[in-house]
Formats: structure tokens, sequence, C-alpha cells
């Protein structure tokens, strides 16, 4: 099966985890495991046939040395998706700023003209029906953020009995204090316990002051940011760079992921980008001078595929050196990048 079958079956509910061997004659290998036991090696006989007991306990997120080898271990999740439970004046920043941050994002409201705006403003699904039969649709999982912003407390009342109960990430609605606490007696009343009511974010957001619909929006992403950051998991593989992956038409191209981090540099380790030798970006590791350079060192290893399958390559860029500072560039610290050609 391929690596790209095999994370798009993966259990979302179970813990998934993927490790790749960054250097020597094993470099590229990779291993998945899923639950503390390996699904699936690019190589049945290869690296992780010999250390995958070793590699299973690495900490997420680092390069650990395995069997005298680098190996990246990293915690892998599914698509990040955000459902927004009314589609309001509150709602069009969120739903801007949620794809901007690259998120899925599906918008729910009973009036067409509302939901129509909210795929104006670039929500990725509009659901026009009531809450209760929107979100009956919706199964939920650890990576899906519910936001509830409905226009009275009977439809936040029916939408949080909707997604209480349902896998997710992070559950908060909008309100007063007297509308929270009307609201959380109502779901005590359902028999929903103490502390999954507390579990919800109400009133939703960080608490910065905001008053406008677009501060409103910010401190409610701002709180998702802290929660989802917390977790400290990516993607495995961004949905635009599986598409990308997965077209037809997208020829041979490299794929960088950032395996380490020092100091100030703006994107963490397990962030992907995508140089396709038609010279098409797909997302971003942190943009200026040193991904260029990695675009650049990409382009390199794609003229040079002509030649037949390029190992992989570990790049080092340093961005705290004189020559950085001449280009002006005020985040310091290195990074090392993995380019696979897939």
């Amino acid at each position: 099966m391929r690596f790209y079958d095999v994370i798009s079956e993966l259990n979302i509910n179970l813990e998934n985890r993927m490790f790749t061997v960054c250097d020597g004659d094993h470099a590229g290998e990779k291993m998945i495991v899923s639950a503390g036991e390996p699904v699936w090696m690019s190589d049945e006989s290869g690296f992780f046939s010999l250390y995958a007991s070793e590699a299973i306990p690495a900490e997420d997120g680092t390069l650990t040395v395995i069997g005298g080898e680098r190996v990246f271990a990293e915690l892998i999740g599914n698509e990040k998706k955000i459902v927004i439970c009314g589609a309001g004046h509150v709602s069009m920043p969120v739903i801007e700023i949620a794809k901007m941050m690259g998120f899925h994002v599906t918008a729910i409201d009973d009036r067409p003209q509302f939901v129509q705006n909210a795929m104006d403003h670039g929500a990725d699904e509009g659901i026009c029906s009531g809450f209760e039969e929107a979100l009956a649709g919706i199964p939920g999982d650890p990576d899906t953020f519910f936001i509830i912003v409905t226009r009275g407390h009977m439809s936040d009342s029916e939408c949080l009995l909707s997604t209480v109960n349902k896998p997710h990430a992070y559950i908060g609605m909008i309100g007063s204090r007297r509308k929270v606490g009307l609201v959380k007696q109502m779901l005590a009343d359902n028999g929903i316990p103490h502390d999954v009511i507390e579990s919800v974010h109400t009133p939703i957001g960080l608490d910065i002051g905001a008053e406008t619909p677009e501060e409103i929006a910010v401190a409610i992403l701002a709180e998702i940011i802290e929660i989802k950051n917390k977790t400290r998991k990516s993607s495995g593989i961004p949905a635009e760079i599986m598409k990308a992956l997965m077209s037809a038409e997208r020829g041979p191209a490299v794929l960088a992921t950032i395996v380490s981090k020092k100091g100030s540099s703006p994107r963490s380790a397990g962030t992907r980008m995508l140089i396709s030798e038609d010279g098409r970006i797909t997302e971003t590791i942190g943009g200026g001078l040193a991904e260029a350079r990695i675009i650049e060192r990409a382009g390199e290893m794609l003229a040079a595929n002509k030649n037949g399958p390029l190992r992989p390559v570990m790049m080092h860029v340093d961005m705290t050196g004189k020559q950085i500072a001449d280009e002006g560039m005020i985040c310091g610290g290195a990074v090392e990048v993995l380019l696979e050609e897939v």
C-alpha cells in the first residue's frame, strides 16, 4: 500500500505517529505506527524492521539517533476542521482568519442567504438546515473545533447538545454570563456530566476585551490556536499538499520537511512544503531567504532527476550569520530540512 493511502486510512481516534530516517544509507525510509503498533513500513526488510522497537518511544517533534542514524518522529493527526454553528456577522471574520490558518471550514445556518454569505467569505462547505439535523451528519473527531455563535440561546443549546458527546478538539460558545448560565443548566438538566459542561469554552475566546466582530474573531481563533498547539500534532501531510501529490498532472516534485529548529525560526518541526518541477509551490515553511534557498536546492534536485531517482538530502539553513543580517532579516535561528523526491 502506498504511503498516501496509509495516511488517509488511519483511524484518527487513535494515536498515530510517523518516523522518517533522515541520514545514511536508509535515508527516506518511513514507518507509521498506530496505537503503539507498526502498521506500515516503506521497506519491510529495511531499517525499521530492525529498529522499530527503539524508534517507537522517541519523543515527538524531535530528531533521535537510532541504529546510528538520525530519525525524525512526529505525532500525526487529521486535517484540522472548524465547524461554525451560525453564519452571522461574527462568523465572517472567523471564516476568513480560519482559512488563512489552513483550517477546513464548515458553516451551518438555517437561513439560505447567510449560508451563501459564508461561502462568499471562503467557507469550504455551507449547510443550510436546522442545526440538530446538520450536526447529526458531522461525526466529529479529535481534530474538529466547534464554534457556536448562533442568533439565540435556544439554538446554542441545540448545538451544544448535538456536539458535547461527539469527539472534538474544542467546543466554544459565545454569550453573556446569564446566557451561558442558562445553557449550562439546560445541559445539566439533560444529564450531561459536570466535567463535560465545564470543558466547553464559554464565554468563547481569550479575554482580550474584544468588541467588534473582527476582534471577537481574533479572540476565538487565538484560543483555538492555543488549544491546537498544545497537542503538538502535525497533519502528517497537509490537505493541499496531498491534493497536489495525488494530481495526475503534478509531475516530479520535492517534499521539504522541517525536522529540527533552533532559535526563533518561524515554523516548527513537521512543517512541510511541496516544490513542483514546473515551479509551483504548495504551502510554506516560513518564507523569506531560508525558504528561497530551500526552493533553489529543490530545483537543483529536480534538474538532476533526469539521471535517475534521487537520494533524500538533509539541508541545514542557518539564519544567524552576517549574510542573514545584511539581508535585514529579524528572525534568527537555524533549521534542518529534509528534501525528498516524490
